[in-house]
């Protein structure tokens, strides 16, 4: 991976990064200081939304660490396996953080349901991302094994030699 390309990648993580932590502080002063008038569920919305961003941030950390880990040859290893399962981990946890909005705003919608059917169509596509990292873990074993294999092989081959 080119340098442009890793420093482009943490640039954006970074904005990412800033930007959740602006929402959750901006949620966790709205908790305290705002009151709610009663037409929607202001808290449970505003938790809501600390807990997504936590997960999103989660997500962004395991990315950079990742990141890392290709920039020094290492990703091919088992210590990338908690990153990518704590990728997996944050991105069902924002699916049901997104489910939960989709609860809490559903009441809402009793006049036109198609806004929830939407939602909760949303919610099962970001459970498809986390599907689709998780076959992406699934190749990332593979690759590793291949790893280890070839090393054994080398190291074999060297005796010989």
């Amino acid at each position: 991976m080119g340098k442009l390309i890793v420093g482009a990648l943490r640039a954006v993580l970074v904005v990412v990064l800033a930007g959740t932590v602006f929402v959750q502080a901006l949620m966790v002063w709205a908790l305290a200081t705002d009151p709610e008038d009663g037409s929607l569920p202001l808290t449970p919305l505003r938790v809501i939304t600390i807990l997504g961003m936590a997960s999103v941030q989660v997500a962004l950390i395991c990315v950079w660490r990742l990141v890392t880990m290709v920039r020094r040859g290492t990703v091919f290893s088992h210590a990338a396996f908690r990153y990518v399962d704590a990728v997996i981990g944050a991105i069902v946890a924002a699916a049901l953080v997104w489910f939960a909005v989709t609860v809490l705003n559903a009441p809402g919608q009793r006049a036109d349901p198609g806004v929830t059917v939407i939602m909760g169509g949303v919610g099962v596509a970001i459970l498809g991302v986390a599907l689709i990292v998780l076959v992406l873990r699934m190749l990332l074993a593979q690759a590793v094994a291949r790893d280890i294999e070839a090393a054994q092989m080398q190291a074999e081959l060297d005796e010989v030699i």
